[in-house]
């Protein structure tokens, strides 16, 4: 017999200084100066309520979402699936139909569903754990549920991961090793040659932490093994900068003063027509050192709205009998606004972008201060509030971005 595990939602001022059983009983400081980014971690019993279940016992726990749950959300559109089987290589993206999707008792595949974070609270409650870390540097929480054997091969990421056992047993085999070749004959980015240095097989509540590029491998060692991954984004310079010089541009609308067509009344006659005037370089870069666009500041605000970007497959559906502006102050006393599952909200100081838009801009101050709130704790309640028509709040609010607590 047993009972889903309920992953409880972190406080909003995470103790970063004090030892977690998530990390082994050290604490998040000594795990991103020691760990993040530079050697591996496993941590028996990181989430300790699955042994103390055991031990004390009573039923012991099951994962927050069944295998028939995980299956539904397999079928909807809105939901990023894969499909993997070996013996041999294939795969398929979904949705898929129920028919599609192998029985527990049948083995050698793995289903993966990612940001299930926007799909289900309890995802959500295990993604705020890690709000140590820099919400622009999160990706999703992907869950991957398979029958015995199952597993998508020896391979690297290029991003960390923390690898949660939610149930099942499932063995890691990992390797730091610097050949990262990938076999090309598979349709699957599966390494060439794969050499095991260390293996171990984690059971529910068992974490295993791997930085970027080290070569693992996990195979299912139970029927219905789920293994629950907290990604991390690493954004190339090459899409940053491109990102945010596209977003500078667009900028350069809300300046009339670039209106003013270039002259030239000091031009001198040439022989060397073909070059391009030193009198529109000379102008052209007193216009550039008059917007300050060589300095990061200019640059920064295009990079935040990027990074703020809700996933390709969010979709966003406003309330089906939305509160008149009147009606929503009154609810807004009375119960907590948070951001829809699927949205995103980053702050550049003061400034906070919701779904890459910039919602602070000629703002009243206590709204700018409701996204800063928002931004920082992904709650927002106030007694004292007027004029939210037009606000950006109320228009996230109207678009189905930010959504009332239950």
């Amino acid at each position: 017999m047993s009972k889903p595990y309920q992953p409880p939602l972190a406080p909003k001022n995470l103790p970063i200084s004090d030892p977690w059983a998530l990390f082994g009983g050290i604490s998040p400081k000594r795990f991103m100066q020691d760990y993040w980014q530079k050697k591996p971690l496993l941590i028996r019993g990181a989430i300790p309520a699955f042994s103390m279940a055991s031990q004390n016992g009573g039923p012991t726990l099951a994962s927050p979402i069944s295998y028939v749950e995980l299956i539904q959300l397999a079928s909807q559109e809105e939901v990023e699936s894969r499909l993997i089987q070996s013996q041999p290589w294939r795969f398929e993206h979904g949705p898929f139909q129920k028919k599609a999707i192998p029985s527990l008792k049948k083995s050698s595949w793995t289903l993966l569903l990612q940001g299930m974070e926007a799909h289900h609270p309890a995802a959500a409650n295990i993604l705020s754990w890690f709000r140590f870390i820099p919400d622009a540097r999160l990706d999703d929480l992907m869950i991957s549920i398979a029958g015995v054997g199952g597993g998508v091969g020896p391979h690297f990421d290029s991003y960390d991961v923390f690898l949660i056992q939610m149930a099942g047993r499932r063995q890691w085999r990992i390797s730091e090793q610097k050949d990262l070749s990938l076999n090309q004959k598979l349709p699957l980015k599966i390494l060439q040659n794969f050499q095991c240095k260390q293996e171990w097989v984690l059971e529910p509540g068992d974490m295993l932490y791997l930085p970027p590029h080290v070569a693992h491998d996990g195979v299912a060692l139970d029927a219905g093994c789920q293994t629950w991954s907290v990604g991390f984004r690493s954004p190339s310079f090459k899409e940053l900068l491109q990102e945010g010089l596209w977003r500078l541009a667009e900028s350069l609308e809300n300046i009339p003063e670039l209106e003013q067509k270039f002259a030239d009344p000091k031009q001198t006659a040439t022989t060397n027509a073909e070059q391009l005037p030193a009198e529109l370089i000379k102008q052209l870069s007193t216009q550039l050192q008059k917007l300050k666009l060589h300095q990061i500041d200019a640059f920064l605000p295009g990079v935040t709205a990027y990074l703020s970007e809700p996933k390709q497959q969010a979709f966003f559906d406003g309330p089906s009998k939305p509160l008149n502006p009147n009606a929503f102050l009154k609810k807004l006393s009375q119960k907590h606004l948070k951001p829809s599952p699927q949205t995103r909200i980053l702050s550049l100081g003061k400034t906070v972008y919701c779904n890459g838009e910039d919602v602070t801009r000629d703002q009243a101050p206590k709204v700018i201060a409701a996204w800063n709130t928002l931004s920082a704790n992904k709650l927002f309640k106030a007694s004292v509030m007027s004029d939210i028509q037009g606000s950006s709040l109320y228009e996230a609010y109207l678009a189905g971005w930010l959504i009332f607590e239950q």
